[in-house]
């Protein structure tokens, strides 16, 4: 009963929410901007223009889980919230500007955006605090191999005022008595084989919610297509194979808009070549070599952010702000993820694309593929700049789960998910736990 109290509450705050930022951009249009237009625009044209913000707003606010009042942070909503409308703003006042052919006062915009962003900060604590209100935290139980310290991780995503932990079983005996999980409400399971399986028909059988952990394994399972042969249910999984209507769209998506970053922001990047060859006279650029496609070795592009003899001819993954390698530049394009500007060369080149699995060092990848040995899987597809483990990984994610979710995107390749996760980077620029690629055992030690 709380889960469909919950919905009804979910659904009424989102309709609200779009219902308020929808009119005030209508309310924008037709009181300041629709007299100004070359011809006036009737309440067809007035819908059309409507539509086409309310769809943007609902696609950029899916992006940014502006609406997950059910298990984000207020300050992750919030977030999630000004970017939608930001990105959904931005896009409507060029429209009006193609319209007009001339730049009109950007006054009224930014009146109604503020206005649109004192509504999200109240729509953000008062739509959480009802449903916390409204909505009590499942009945929980941890099952896993190990202690794989679930019942933790849980709370540390801030995810105890949804679920109860009341629980930490073993999964061996859990799966040999699974009347044990009678009474609880969700499961929350890492395990593998039989013991999975056995756990997870249960729970669906008697409607208890299971979130379980994948293994790599089951990677393929998730990409395979279903095929009608044998009068069996047949799953057919292969290698990262797409098709190649998407590969050329895809390359030719990574040409037009390689060049274009390259072109808008040449002047940005001369100011940092300049900052970086006066602090300390060395190279502007620190190339490296990496991985792409099928093991293939690349030379990276970046602007040098370390000093010259930062790793004197040995791999050493840098220890974040603390590195005392860094130079004052450095640590500022750092900051701003400035210095990876330059891989818009590599991939106007062909060696990377905009998304992808983050490319690693041979002697790193080599390093991996010891503790990992499905790690060469990453290397199906071509490297990209940003990719779904940069986006949904974080700085405490492990390598195999990193892989895990590399694999995910290999899986079911398509544009959706690839402009999907492009301005979902977006939103990980100014958040200091996102990360880049892996980090191995070693490296989270360093």
């Amino acid at each position: 009963m709380s889960g469909k109290k919950g919905e009804i509450i979910f659904n009424i705050a989102r309709l609200l929410n779009v219902a308020f930022i929808v009119y005030s951009i209508y309310y924008c249009f037709i009181r300041f901007y629709n007299p100004l237009l070359p011809e006036y625009y009737y309440w067809k044209g007035q819908l059309m223009i409507v539509a086409v913000f309310a769809f943007l707003y609902l696609i950029f606010a899916d992006v940014y889980d502006a609406f997950d009042i059910r298990t984000g942070r207020i300050s992750e909503i919030l977030y999630g919230q000004i970017l939608a409308l930001l990105l959904s703003d931005t896009v409507m006042y060029l429209v009006i500007v193609f319209i007009m052919k001339r730049f009109p006062t950007i006054v009224p915009a930014l009146v109604t955006l503020a206005v649109q962003i004192c509504f999200l900060i109240a729509w953000s604590f008062l739509s959480k605090k009802v449903y916390l209100a409204a909505v009590p935290p499942l009945k929980t139980a941890v099952v896993s191999d190990s202690d794989a310290g679930l019942d933790s991780i849980i709370k540390s995503h801030n995810l105890d005022f949804q679920f109860e932990v009341s629980a930490t079983l073993d999964s061996g005996s859990c799966a040999a008595d699974v009347t044990c999980l009678s009474g609880f409400e969700a499961v929350f399971l890492s395990a593998s084989g039989q013991n999975k399986d056995t756990i997870i028909k249960y729970c669906i059988e008697n409607g208890i919610r299971v979130f379980f952990i994948p293994e790599v394994g089951d990677m393929f399972v998730y990409g395979s297509e279903k095929k009608h042969m044998l009068h069996l249910p047949v799953f057919e999984a292969g290698r990262y194979s797409p098709p190649l209507v998407f590969l050329l769209v895809k390359r030719a998506f990574d040409i037009i808009f390689s060049l274009a970053f390259i072109l808008l922001l040449s002047p940005f990047m001369l100011i940092i070549a300049l900052a970086v060859k006066a602090c300390d006279g060395g190279p502007v650029f620190y190339r490296q070599t990496r991985l792409t496609k099928g093991g293939k070795e690349f030379s990276i592009i970046k602007f040098r952010s370390m000093r010259v003899d930062a790793e004197n001819g040995k791999a050493i993954l840098s220890t974040g702000d603390s590195d005392d390698r860094i130079t004052p530049v450095g640590r500022v394009i750092r900051k701003i993820r400035a210095d990876e500007l330059p891989q818009l060369f590599n991939i106007l080149s062909g060696s990377m694309s905009f998304v992808g699995p983050r490319p690693e060092r041979p002697e790193i990848a080599e390093e991996y593929c010891r503790a990992l040995p499905d790690f060469s899987l990453r290397l199906q597809a071509k490297a990209g700049l940003t990719g779904y483990a940069q986006v949904y990984g974080k700085y405490n994610t492990t390598p195999e789960d990193k892989l895990k979710m590399d694999l995910m995107y290999i899986a079911r390749p398509s544009l959706a998910e690839d402009f999907r996760i492009i301005f979902a980077t977006i939103k990980i620029l100014f958040v200091p736990e996102s990360t880049e690629g892996f980090a191995s055992s070693e490296a989270e030690k360093k």
